[in-house]
């Protein structure tokens, strides 16, 4: 069982609280197996209000799954807790937005999609709709008078 970091990194312009929106948010994943190495060739997503019940009664995971080729039982599960904006200040640093525990496997890649949200730097003004697909999202902050952003968008895993 171990746990892993999701650290993400992007360049922020007049924007901050860049965070995954509601409980159905998707955290798209590519997964290698501990047992025998196999990497997944489609991404999977798993979500907090997605839960599956462990073998054995041993609780549930966000995620259970079998290895196409050695067959083994593996799981993944978000740590609820550990969800984090990143904001202006972190900009261009690498900071852990969330962590999974994983039994049996861990996450290799990172597909940022639909589903993120922010906001205004110096006005607040709510972004529920930031696509991060592209690696780069743009608005304008009409509060503000100024173009909003985010770019370079990157990610990195650690082990925790």
């Amino acid at each position: 069982m171990g746990k892993f970091g999701l650290q993400f990194k992007a360049t922020l312009e007049n924007i901050t609280n860049v965070r995954p929106l509601g409980e159905d948010f998707r955290w798209f994943l590519k997964l290698k197996c501990g047992n025998c190495g196999e990497i997944s060739d489609k991404w999977q997503y798993v979500t907090l209000v997605e839960s599956t019940p462990l073998k054995g009664g041993r609780g549930s995971a966000s995620m259970v799954q079998k290895c196409k080729l050695c067959s083994r039982e593996n799981s993944i599960d978000i740590l609820r807790d550990t969800i984090t904006p990143y904001n202006a200040d972190d900009s261009e640093r690498f900071k852990t937005m969330v962590q999974f525990e994983c039994r049996g496997l861990e996450p290799v890649d990172f597909q940022p999609q639909a589903g993120f949200a922010a906001a205004g730097a110096e006005t607040g003004t709510q972004f529920p709709e930031v696509n991060l697909l592209e690696k780069d999202w743009t608005d304008y902050d009409e509060k503000a008078g100024e173009s909003v952003g985010i770019y370079e968008v990157t990610h990195q895993f650690i082990k925790c």
